[in-house]
């Protein structure tokens, strides 16, 4: 078997990207199958394991877990033929056979689904490719929304209208066997809406094939509902819902297109509603057709605005009926908000003055959104409590992603290149580590 505890520690050692890619594309032309089935097990976002402790191995060592014994453990669990009880003894079992390296370098980290050592499927891919496309690893991609105010010759003829909530977007594979798996847009998995997922299993038998039912969970509070996404435990989230716009096929979805037009997969979410009204967390979010060349039309998508924002919603999104749901930024989805938001990078945290002397003033943030470079100070919108926390963790802060709502984007005064933001007041932070949204 070859050392791929050893191999990953090497990778964690190396900060160089270079460096990274070198180590890996060594062990594929060793063809190292056993550390590129580890990879796959660890990296691909459709394989989850469904335990969210996994124990540390302190010693004393074991004889060594081969890997056969290991990708059967690693079966049984995915596929939930090992859960509960059962599931904490066997992977107790199989720590106790392997060694401390064995375990913890490699085995631990598969099974906690974070390799921690600095590479991702995308790099992977990357160097395996062009050696062998068995190594690689799928990537998860959903569809995402383009601004319309960039894009206003789309904005005409029929168009189903939805009300656009102020929550975090969650898709969640369901299988018919009960196994339920959630995800942020970007393929991390989310296990802190158990409530929402013992639903989805309950009703997922009369299901004739796995599903992804995409949609955006909303609570009380969009800054509490943040926290209760990062938090590792003791989770609050009952409050939660999730809010169902779109459904796809899980092997459609693989394949980054839908076989149905928008306006027929609406009408498959809605077929699911009476299973949905014994869910109490899980809700579908109404459309409305709309044609914007009548006036008629034109009035009624005016109401439908007016009234997201006397509710205090982000705005409404535009969609285009006849058009199919693919993996991708796509003009088939259009948002319209009576405000802006997007997501820059901290690049540094200014000290404040008078009463935010020895602490956060403001976010130094930039970035490219949409096509234009933004480069803008945020230092509203944040409670005394926050300012504190992040000025004592400022080195921490710098690298994250962070939403930022504004009246308007505005030319530089410094440069007709960059732009800046028109009332800039800081949303939250997007992501789990730094340079990453959700």
């Amino acid at each position: 078997m070859f050392d791929c505890d050893r191999v990953i520690r090497q990778l964690e050692m190396h900060p160089s990207r270079i460096s990274k890619e070198e180590i890996i594309k060594s062990e594929a032309l060793k063809n190292n199958v056993t550390l590129f089935e580890g990879l796959k097990l660890a990296c691909s976002p459709y394989i989850t394991f469904g335990v969210k402790k996994i124990p540390t191995h302190g010693g004393p060592d074991g004889n060594g877990l081969p890997w056969v014994a290991f990708k059967e453990l690693a079966k049984l669990l995915s596929t939930r033929q090992l859960t509960g009880n059962d599931a904490r003894k066997a992977i107790e079992l199989a720590l106790s056979a392997s060694t401390q390296s064995q375990w913890n370098d490699f085995y631990k980290r598969i099974l906690s689904k974070n390799l921690a050592c600095g590479i991702s499927e995308v790099t992977i891919n990357k160097v395996v490719k062009p050696i062998n496309k068995d190594f690689m690893i799928d990537v998860f991609s959903c569809q995402l929304a383009h601004d319309s105010t960039n894009h206003e010759s789309k904005v005409n003829g029929k168009k189903l209208i939805e009300v656009k909530l102020d929550g975090v977007r969650v898709l969640t594979i369901v299988y018919p066997n009960g196994r339920v798996d959630q995800f942020s847009r970007n393929g991390k998995e989310l296990v802190n809406f158990e409530h929402i997922c013992q639903q989805f299993a309950a009703i997922a038998p009369a299901l004739e094939r796995a599903y992804v039912f995409d949609g955006e969970v909303v609570s009380s509070s969009f800054q509490t509902l943040m926290k209760q996404v990062h938090r590792k435990d003791n989770v609050q989230s009952a409050d939660a819902t999730l809010m169902l716009f779109d459904v796809i096929p899980l092997s459609e979805f693989r394949a980054g297109i839908s076989s149905l037009g928008q306006k027929r997969r609406s009408r498959q979410l809605q077929s699911f509603a009476p299973l949905f009204s014994k869910c109490s967390a899980i809700d579908v979010i109404d459309q409305e057709l709309v044609d914007l060349d009548t006036f008629v039309g034109e009035l009624r998508f005016k109401e439908i605005n007016q009234d997201a924002i006397n509710r205090g919603l982000e705005g409404i999104m535009i969609k285009d009926p006849e058009a199919l749901y693919e993996c991708k930024r796509s003009v088939a989805w259009l948002k319209l908000k009576p405000y802006i938001e997007i997501s820059l990078t901290v690049t540094a945290v200014e000290e404040g003055t008078g009463k935010n002397a020895g602490r956060m003033g403001a976010l130094v943030c930039a970035g490219e959104d949409d096509g234009k470079t933004y480069c803008v100070n945020v230092g509203s919108g944040f409670s005394d409590e926050q300012r504190d926390e992040i000025w004592q963790s400022r080195d921490a802060v710098v690298g994250q992603v962070v939403e930022i709502r504004a009246d308007a984007a505005t030319r530089s005064q410094d440069s007709e290149e960059v732009w800046s933001l028109r009332f800039p007041r800081f949303r939250g932070f997007r992501g789990f580590v730094a340079g990453e949204k959700i």
